[in-house]
Parts: C-alpha cells; structure tokens; sequence
C-alpha cells in the first residue's frame, strides 16, 4: 500500500503550488469559453417558460426563426433520442414536452451567430399557457402530499418513551435557506461535430461520464460515439455534478444537427435562474436531556423543497440525515426526513451535500439545551461527544477513529475559548447596544459516496522514452487542487521532480465510467487509482532493472538521487529509455475502489462511510443591537486532513470552505416570489462574502495525525468538510441574540441566513416575550 512507500515516507505535508497558478495569475489558464471559434460557430440561448406550472397550449416561434442571426430554433420534437437530463430518474427533459413545471424552465433552444442575438431571439416565442395551481414552498407542498419519495425514518430505541422519562425537554423550529454556487466561470459547453455521427464536448462539469452518457442517449447514439473533455473549471462546488448536462446536451444537438460547432454560454442571469441550488430546509425537533445537558432523547424533522425534478435529492437527504448526528452519540433518536416536489428548479448538490443542513440542525439543538440550562455551549457540547460504550452512529456504523474529543480539548486550549468567553460575557454586561457572542463548534464528516457503486475510480499514465510522465485519470479540476495531488503521487512514485509530470485533460475516451468529482473523494479515489498505475510501471521497471543487471529486485531503488540498480546509479530517463529499448511497456491504468462500504438504505442502516473527517472553529462576533448589522471578528480553526498531501492546497481549501459556509449562513439570501421565481439572480441582489467579510484575526492549523484507513499517504479529504466549520459563525450570532435579553434563557428565533433583518427580528421579538 502505498504508506508503506519509502517515498512517501519521507515526504511531511509538501506545499507545492497548485499546477495552474502561474497560468491563473498570467492570465493563461484557458477554460472552456477561451477555446479558439472557427468563423461559424453557433451560439446558444433558452427560450424560458414564463409561468410556474401550466400546460403548453400553443406555441409560435415564428419571429424567433425570423430574428436576425437566428439558424435554428429547436423543440422537444427536434430531439431525436430521449428527451432526458436528469441523473437518476428521467424526470427532467432538456426541453419542455407540453408542460412546465417551475418558472424558468427551457421551452425551446435557439442557435445564432452571436450569443447577443441568441438570447435576444430566445424572448420572441409566444406562448399561450393553461395555468394550474402551483406548490412552491415546503408548506404547500406538503399540504397537497407532493413529494419526490416516500418520507424516511432513521431511528435507534425508543425516542417517544425516552423523552417522556427526561428531566428537562425542550422543542423547537427554525428554517434554513438555500444557496446559489456563484461559481466565478458560468456553465460553458462547446461541441464540435466529428465524422461518422461523431461529437467532442469540451465542457465545464464535473462529471463528464454523466454528461457523456445522457447526451449519447438524448442523440440517440452510443456512449462511444460521445467524447467529452474538461481541463478545468473556475469552480463547481456542486453545481456542476448534475447542473452542466442540459448546456452540454444543448450544444450537442445543434452541432448535431447543423454541422457546426456550437458553444453555449450562459449569462450570469440565466445562469442562477435555470440551474439548482444547495435545499432549503425547515427544522423541528424535541430533545430531553439531563442537568449536565446530554441528551437523552431526540425527535427531529427534517423538511426540504426539492424542486420540479429528483436530481440528486434523495442522497442529499439522506445524507443530512446521516450528519443530523454530527460528533454527538444520540442514545434514542428518531430522524424523519421529508422530501417535497415543488414547482421551482430543482435544488441538486451542493458542498456538503446535505451535510450542513443535519449539522446546523442538531448543533442549533445543542445552543437550545445550554440556554435552557445556563451553561456554556461548548461544556454541552463536550458532554454529549462520541466516546467509548457510546460510539455508535444512528444508522449502526461505529465511530472508530474518533479523534473529536481530543482536536476539541486542544483547540479550546489553543484559541484561549475560556478566557475569551469570559471576556464575552464581561463586555455584554457593560455594552448595552453592541453585543458580542462566541462558540467553538466542532465537524465529524462521513467521506464516501454514500450511492456505494460510485466508489471507484480510474487512472491511466505514460511513462516516455525520454522519461517524462503523463497522467490522467477521472476526476477534474475546479480550482481544488486536485490535479497537482494526483502529479504528486506519480512523481513520488517514480522519486521524480514533480515538474516531470504533466497531467491532461479529464476526457472520456481515455478513462471511462468515472464518478463525479464531488463527496470530498476526488484525491482518494483518483490519487489511488494513479498511485496504482504508476506502481505497475515500476514494477515492471524494477523486474527489468534486476534482471539485466543481475541484482534482486529489492536492491532496485528509486530514489531523489536517481535510481540504483546493485552497483549501478541511472538517471530515471536513462531508466526508461533502457526500458522502452528493452521492449518494456510504460503504459499503465489503474483502478481502485473504495473497500469496506455498504449501506442498506430501505432500512437506513451500514457503513455508508470509509472514514471521518474531523474539524472545529471558534468564531467571535459582534452585532449591532439597533440595526441587526454585524461582523465576525475572529476566526480560529484546527481542521483534520489526514497526513496532508498538500497543505498549502489543504489550508486554501480549509479557508474558501469556511467563508462559503460563513456565507450561506449570514449573507447569501436566495428570495423567490410567490410563483417560485428567483428574485436574487445578480451579483447586484445576491450576496456573497468578499475580502471584507473576512476576519480580520484567521487562523488555520492541521491536526497533527493520520488516517486509520490505509487511503492514500494516509490522507484525509478537504473539499466539504471546512464548509461546516462555518456553524460556530451561526451558533456565536446565536449566543449574541440571547445576549440582548439575559436571563431570559430563551432560544432566538433565528434562521438562516442570518442577514441584518432577520438578527434584527429575532432581537425584538426574544424582547417581546
């Protein structure tokens, strides 16, 4: 395996750059929309539905097909093969077949000469509507029993009877909002037709398998005959799991269709109006605990609008159900969880993928449990962490390498928490408008697809003759690093420079049937995979090198100083060169996939999990009693990645994650209108955090530890797990609401995002009580 690797021994947290930042800060990193155009490239718009929901009664594009630039117009009828984008259930048509189902949705596809002329045609159609009732909101959906699946139960002893027998109960609501990915590079997809039926798509996805297979099915062609490849992206964060299909597709049929190539740009509007969004959730719950405040019994309801189609929601749900526990053992719990169709887009993934909702539920549950009792949240929060006879999740996975109670004890230490909440408490009592608030919260994140099949991946590397390597294998780079991990395998097992390995492009025809590049696993999965293939190559090297110069193959040794073979030292290019001339093979894939998982969902119950990551913040803030206006002043963290592969790459990701979080929990309000329209669809209404959203004081520390699991170099993932961080943000707000009103002991009624107005309602309304 590859920790016992004396290459990788010898390496600690390396901190190389990542490999395109030169190219990113020249302004040479090309992305999919700076792809040379021939002279006749076609440019792509929706027609958009203007209504909710309705049947399609008439439809005249006559003066779209006139409008000037415009080459083709195309409906549901024009798609040759299946009319599909959806990822799982085909529940979701590239193109409206007579009905809409949420405001927004494609109606029809025009092509032009220019991206202006596209989308200035596209608002010519005519559409004559047969308006139905529409559900928009969580409440309505459930009143008419819509929903995308049945309602889920994860449960452990006998909640009900434990809460009855509980010294103190407690019960409450509250609701969280969505999230727009605001990626920096839009949806772009530019297909070129080929020969014989033929198509390559150059896309910005984060799964080109997926994007491959429905745009073959939606042409009525095979996989095969579908190539589709993906350099980089400027960013993803979910949003382009599922959500770059219907772009791809589109760009796909055109080219298809006419000959020419087509590109498809969508317009930072149209954009956040057509694609889905991190779920929206609403939250009610019953906890009983003790006087020290563990909890006893818990009965918690998890609600979430879904959207118009399935996408991915039934595995993000469950997977808030399974983080509803996050690092805390829950004796008798019930977990419901509520699935709601609504005619608006369809939510889809999102970092965390459901995590953070199921983490902000019981960590808001734990704030209400040390209010109700006048202790301090972090003394509640340690009482109830996972421990010996007591670390067994809800859904029947043990939690073996719990390292939480002790990453908790030393960033309480590290940060000062104690003296700094005293020094909380000291200011409150003397300030009467500004108050300040403080929590150190803590992150248990399950790392694996928990769709077990998609727990695998696959690698293919060149070593040339001049000893240079190429690597590539299925996972694609948004901006995380990813492909500079993978480099750093490879050249750590050939004991090479790591400027002598280039990776290329993520592309179908070289490595197929991957899995997305999402669940926090690109760098397990892919760097396994690569670790594999590179190691059959050396083998095969090592065998060579024994046998012509007649020494054991264990006295083959690659090293920084070269290679040495008994008594010979060879540069790794003379290596290959012999090799290539002595009919060696230098070409290898690899594969692996992920051991040791499997879940039973029908009864929520197994190892959906490889492992945890493990993580805790302390966030300080002040607000502005008058005005709900306020500020996060100080951030610590000390997160857990295993034994880094990169901590340079590792802290980046560590602080992007926890402003994204910070974000989505204080700033970035998604509004609909009463139809389910997106209202916030600009940089100029939607907020998102900058700079100066940034604390000023912001630390970031990696735990001092490895991974249980032999992953690679004993690695842990980075990508999602930061992004819950962001909950000592909401919980230190929180504890500066009830500072308005002490001795009170009353939970705030605060949702998410905690924007001005809402921090501001909740400080009037604990005052009325």
């Amino acid at each position: 395996m590859a920790e016992r690797d004396p290459a990788w021994q010898a390496r600690a947290r390396p901190e190389n750059p990542h490999d395109s930042a030169h190219l990113h800060v020249t302004g040479q990193a090309r992305y999919a929309d700076d792809a040379p155009e021939p002279a006749d490239m076609l440019h792509l718009a929706f027609g958009q539905a203007g209504e909710t929901r309705a049947r399609i009664a008439a439809m005249d594009l006559s003066a779209v097909r006139a409008a000037e630039g415009v080459v083709a117009v195309y409906t549901a009828a024009d798609i040759p093969g299946d009319n599909n984008v959806g990822p799982v259930r085909h529940d979701e048509g590239l193109l409206a077949d007579g009905e809409v189902l949420f405001p927004g949705q494609p109606l029809f596809l025009v092509a032009a000469t220019s991206q202006r002329a596209a989308r200035k045609a596209a608002r010519l159609g005519k559409v004559v509507y047969e308006t139905q009732p529409a559900v928009v909101t969580i409440a309505e959906a459930r009143a008419a029993g819509s929903r995308i699946e049945a309602t889920q139960r994860m449960a452990r002893g006998d909640a009900g009877a434990a809460l009855e027998a509980a010294p103190h109960r407690i019960a409450g609501r509250f609701a969280m909002g969505g999230q727009d990915h605001f990626y920096l590079e839009g949806h772009v997809s530019v297909a070129t037709p080929g020969e014989d039926g033929q198509v390559h798509v150059l896309c910005s996805t984060q799964h080109p398998s997926e994007v491959q297979h429905l745009v073959a099915h939606l042409l009525g062609g095979s996989s095969a005959d579908v190539t589709v490849e993906v350099r980089r992206m400027g960013g993803g964060f979910g949003g382009k799991e599922t959500q770059a299909t219907s772009f791809a597709a589109a760009a796909a049929l055109v080219a298809v269709k006419t000959g020419r190539a087509a590109k498809f740009r969508a317009d930072r509007d149209d954009d956040m109006v057509l694609t889905g969004k991190r779920h929206e959730f609403e939250v009610a719950y019953e906890a009983g605990f003790d006087d020290a405040g563990q909890i006893l019994a818990l009965s918690l309801h998890l609600a979430s609008r879904c959207g118009a189609s399935e996408d991915l929601s039934p595995a993000i749900n469950d997977r808030a159900m399974f983080h509803a526990d996050n690092c805390y053992f829950l004796p008798d719990v019930e977990i419901v969880s509520e699935r709601l169709k609504t005619n608006t887009v369809s939510a889809t993934a999102f970092r965390g993928f459901g995590g953070p909702q199921g983490m902000l539920a019981i960590e808001r549950i734990i704030d209400h449990v040390a209010l109700a009792l006048g202790l301090d949240p972090l003394d509640v929060r340690c009482a109830n962490l996972y421990g010996p006879g007591r670390a067994v999740t809800p859904y029947g996975m043990t939690v073996a390498d719990n390292i939480a109670p002790e990453l908790i004890a030393q960033l309480r230490r590290d940060a000062d928490y104690d003296a700094r909440a005293r020094a909380v408490d000291a200011f409150n009592a003397a300030s009467p408008v500004i108050k300040k608030g403080i929590a150190l919260t803590p992150v248990k994140f399950g790392i694996s697809f928990t769709t077990t099949h998609l727990n695998q991946a696959g690698a293919l590397v060149h070593v040339y003759a001049d000893g240079s390597i190429q690597v590539n294998h299925g996972g694609t780079e948004m901006g995380q690093g990813l492909y500079v991990k993978v480099a750093q395998v490879v050249a750590d097992v050939f004991a090479v420079p790591l400027a002598q390995v280039r990776i290329t492009s993520t592309r179908t025809d070289k490595v197929p049937n991957t899995s997305a590049t999402a669940a926090s696993s690109g760098s397990d999965l892919n760097g396994m995979a690569a670790y594999n293939a590179a190691r059959t190559i050396r083998d095969r090297l090592t065998a060579f090198l024994a046998r012509i110069h007649g020494c054991a193959a264990h006295e083959v040794v690659f090293s920084s100083e070269g290679v040495l073979a008994g008594e010979e030292r060879l540069t790794f290019a003379e290596v290959a060169r012999k090799a290539h001339m002595g009919r060696v093979s230098l070409s290898s894939t690899g594969f692996y996939a992920t051991p040791g998982i499997a879940y039973d969902r029908a009864a929520h119950r197994g190892r959906p999990f490889y492992y945890f990551a493990y993580g805790a913040a302390v966030s300080e803030v002040a607000i502005d009693s008058l005005t709900g206006e306020h500020k996060v002043l100080a951030v610590d963290i000390l997160h857990d990645v295993g034994r880094s592969l990169n901590a340079a790459v590792d802290k980046g990701q560590i602080e992007g994650g926890f402003l994204q979080g910070q974000g989505w929990l204080t700033t970035e309000d998604l509004v609909f209108d009463g139809k389910g329209r997106l209202l916030t669809h600009s940089p100029a209404t939607y907020k998102i955090p900058t700079a100066s959203d940034r604390a000023r004081h912001f630390t970031v520390s990696l735990w001092d530890g490895e991974n249980v699991e032999p992953t690679i170099n004993r690695s842990k993932a980075v990508g999602e797990p930061p992004f819950m961080l962001a909950i000592s943000v909401f919980s230190a707000l929180n504890r500066a609401v009830a500072a308005t009103a002490p001795g009170k002991r009353a939970m705030p009624e605060l949702g998410a995002p905690a924007t001005p107005e809402r921090v501001l309602a909740a400080i009037r309304e604990l005052a009325a009580r």
